[in-house]
């Protein structure tokens, strides 16, 4: 099972907080594969310090429930230092399950791929390290690369 994670820090000690992340993320499995760590501007128009993303794909031997990974992470989250505030807001540390192998998954709390991947750079970018160069978006079918191309000819 491969699990992909991006991750995201735009208060304190940003590398150090991503660097934990990668840590707490060990518990699903190896650490398969790492984006490079990009500097990025916040996504959402509230104000607040440039964010640092990078991506990680984790190998697991065997299943796990979407929704038990994401209960893991919100206790990681907490557990790291983030703190409750408005949406799309500076936090400590942000970690998204991206990818769960080419599984499509929708539920009122999660969805896989994450709904926002497509129209994401700060997400695009990082995944495009880890993802193998034929990848396809399960739903659109489009490559990063594409879905990049998209997002450049989309009125800002």
């Amino acid at each position: 099972m491969q699990i992909y994670f991006g991750l995201g820090s735009n208060l304190g000690d940003r590398l150090k907080n991503i660097n934990d992340a990668v840590e707490k993320l060990k518990f699903f499995g190896n650490v398969e594969a790492m984006s490079k760590i990009y500097e990025t501007k916040p996504w959402g128009g509230v104000e607040q310090p440039d964010f640092l993303n990078a991506c990680v794909k984790i190998e697991r031997e065997n299943f796990i429930e979407p929704l038990e990974i994401l209960r893991v992470i919100k206790n990681f989250e907490v557990e790291l230092g983030r703190v409750k505030s408005v949406r799309w807001g500076a936090r400590k540390i942000d970690i998204d399950i991206l990818l769960i192998d080419d599984m499509i998954y929708k539920s009122p709390e999660l969805n896989i791929p994450h709904v926002s991947l497509p129209e994401r750079l700060f997400v695009l970018d990082p995944l495009g390290d880890i993802l193998p160069a034929d990848w396809r978006h399960p739903e659109n079918k489009k490559s990063i690369e594409e879905m990049k191309f998209l997002i450049s000819k989309s009125p800002s």
